[in-house]
């Protein structure tokens, strides 16, 4: 049955129907912090934000849920109205998901101005991402140390005793 639809369409020389003629306008882009990455697929759509199928507003914890609108306060909501984000996020704890989560959502609002609106736009909320908090856009390369033998942790040594 697929065999003869995939021949059909040889022959037809047609898309099938649920492919558009129109490309879709997406970007993909990822946040990191410590060992959580998250994943975000940007797209044309009505301004819907979904992590992990999770609303923005029903994230936790809530403490921290202020950070997680910081770069849709500072672009601006008019420039989030146009886009669908899907963030995908896994590994680490709350805190290092909630700062991959953001990082991954300013990158993509950037990478979507540049790719399917206009330079100037993309490069003033480039700025004030800049301006206000570097690891918005760029990564944060520090990890933890390893645990090494004599102590309990990577630096500290268990106490010397002389007797």
């Amino acid at each position: 049955d697929l065999k003869l639809q995939f021949l059909y369409f040889i022959a037809s020389d047609q898309l099938p129907s649920n492919m558009s003629d129109k490309p879709v306008q997406k970007v993909q882009t990822y946040g990191k912090k410590k060992h959580a990455i998250a994943v975000v697929t940007c797209q044309a759509g009505k301004g819907m934000i979904r992590v992990n199928g999770v609303p923005l507003m029903n994230i936790k914890p809530e403490g921290l849920r202020l950070k997680l609108q910081e770069p849709v306060l500072l672009a601006g909501k008019d420039k989030f109205r146009k886009v669908d984000m899907r963030l995908r996020v896994r590994g680490g704890g709350h805190t290092s998901q909630i700062f991959a989560i953001r990082q991954a959502m300013a990158k993509a609002i950037v990478s979507y101005h540049q790719k399917f609106v206009d330079e100037p736009t993309k490069q003033s909320i480039k700025d004030s991402y800049l301006a206000y908090d570097r690891c918005l856009l760029i990564a944060d390369p520090r990890r933890a140390e390893a645990k090494k033998f004599g102590g309990s942790g990577a630096r500290s040594r268990y106490a010397k005793s002389y007797r």
